[in-house]
C-alpha cells in the first residue's frame, strides 16, 4: 500500500540536495522532537540526519548539525519550544516548525529556508520587510500541507521566511508551522481544508494556494487588527519569556 509520508532518499536526492546546501554561509541547528509510538518519527529523523551528512563543512564543521529530543528525556525543550506532537522538526528553536514529517516536495521547501537563514537573506521585497517590521503582536501561521503537492513548499517558504524577518526584527512570538495533514488530520479538519496549501493565519483561515507577498502581510496586519489571538503555549517559553 503507498504511502504518501514515508520517504526512500536514494543518492540521487542526496547529490541535489548537497549541490543546494553548497550556497549555505553560516551554520544551522536542525532540532528533532521525537517519542514513543511514533509512526513517522523515523522517517522525520532521515531526512534531518540526510542535511547533516550531507551538508557543507565549512573551517571542519558541518554547517548543519541535528539535535534530537526525545519527548520521555528531554521534556523541557518540548515546552521550551512549544512542541505537542511528533514527529515535529523545527529551526531558530521554534520559530519555524514543521508538524509531521517535511517529506515529499515539501524536503524542497525545507532546503531552501534552510539555505536563507544561513544567508541571512530571506529574499522578500523591502516593503513587506518594513511592514512586518510593525508586528509586534503574538503571530501563528499555520501551513497545511501534503507531501504531494508541488506549490505547498512556496507557501511554506514564504511563510518562514516571513517567521525569519519577524524574529531578526525582534518580534520573537511570530511562529510559522507547516503542518502535514496526512498526519494531522484533525488541524486540517479544524479549517476544513479541501484543498493545500492552505494558510490559516491566528485560527482564521486566510488562503487557499499561495499568496503575493503583499496580500500576506495585509490579511496578517488585517486579521491581528480584528483582534484574532493565539495563546502562549503554541509559542514556547522561549518566545513568552516563561
Amino acid at each position: 500500500m503507498f504511502d504518501p509520508v514515508a520517504i526512500e532518499i536514494d543518492e540521487e536526492t542526496k547529490e541535489a540536495i548537497r549541490e543546494a546546501l553548497e550556497d549555505m554561509n553560516k551554520p544551522i541547528e536542525i532540532d528533532v522532537f521525537i517519542g514513543p509510538n511514533c509512526k513517522y518519527c523515523s522517517e522525520t529523523l532521515k531526512i534531518a540526519k540526510t542535511l547533516e551528512e550531507v551538508a557543507p563543512l565549512r573551517n571542519g564543521v558541518k554547517l548543519i548539525k541535528v539535535n534530537v529530543h526525545d519527548r520521555n528525556k528531554n521534556k523541557s525543550e518540548f515546552e521550551n519550544q512549544g512542541i505537542t506532537r511528533i514527529p515535529s522538526l523545527t529551526l531558530m528553536k521554534g520559530a519555524i516548525r514543521y508538524t509531521g514529517t517535511p517529506s515529499g516536495e515539501e524536503i524542497r521547501g525545507l532546503v531552501e529556508t534552510i539555505i536563507r537563514i544561513s544567508q541571512e537573506d530571506s529574499g522578500l521585497d523591502t516593503s513587506t520587510i518594513e511592514q512586518l517590521k510593525t508586528l509586534t503582536e503574538p503571530i501563528h501561521i499555520e501551513v497545511i500541507v501534503t507531501p504531494q503537492c508541488p506549490y505547498c513548499p512556496y507557501a511554506a517558504l514564504l511563510a518562514n521566511m516571513f517567521a525569519y524577518e519577524a524574529h531578526r526584527n525582534g518580534n520573537k512570538r511570530f511562529v510559522s508551522e507547516i503542518v502535514e495533514a496526512y498526519e494531522n488530520p484533525d488541524i486540517a479538519d479544524k479549517y476544513n481544508v479541501m484543498s493545500v496549501p492552505a494558510i490559516a493565519i491566528n485560527g482564521v483561515l486566510a488562503f487557499v494556494g499561495v499568496p503575493y507577498e503583499e496580500d500576506f502581510v495585509e490579511r496578517i496586519i488585517e486579521i491581528v487588527k480584528k483582534g484574532a489571538r493565539v495563546s502562549v503555549e503554541v509559542l514556547g517559553e522561549s518566545a513568552t519569556g516563561l
